[in-house]
């Protein structure tokens, strides 16, 4: 056996676009902020009645999540994210969580399905943050 031979981890097994590397964590999260924006701006009319949030307001938020969803998935496609990079789609993912709750409570009027929508929503975005954060302290710790 080579002295080269590396012991396989689970921080380093499997592929790159793994759900536990940081390329794997932001690719996981433009995919879904990015069908998340697409599905805002083709129902907007209909999203803003059910959640209770008007159209205007859906399309922006629609609009947002797109342009965000093609930032993060830029930085999830080079080979070697920069920790800087994803400490800020760390630190923007948790102010989007703070800001859904606020919005909801002072600015939004949500119907019942908003209220269940705009949590559980933030809920995900939390688990992103919460999952970039690890990889990317595994990935220093390799």
């Amino acid at each position: 056996m080579s002295a080269h031979t590396n012991t396989l981890t689970p921080a380093r097994s499997g592929s790159a676009l793994s759900p536990w590397t940081v390329r794997g964590t932001l690719a996981l999260d433009a995919v879904v902020t990015g069908g998340n924006g697409l599905a805002y701006l083709a129902f907007s009319g209909p999203l803003g009645e059910l959640l209770g949030a008007g159209r205007s307001t859906v399309v922006g938020v629609g609009a947002l999540l797109l342009g965000y969803a093609l930032a993060v998935g830029a930085l999830a496609a080079r080979r070697r994210p920069p920790a800087f990079g994803v400490r800020a789609v760390i630190d923007l993912n948790l102010v989007w969580v703070v800001l859904s709750l606020v919005a909801m409570e002072l600015w939004l009027e949500p119907t019942t399905a908003g209220f269940v929508w705009i949590p559980a929503q933030a809920a995900v975005v939390a688990v992103f943050a919460v999952l970039q954060f690890t990889a990317l302290r595994r990935r220093s710790r390799a």
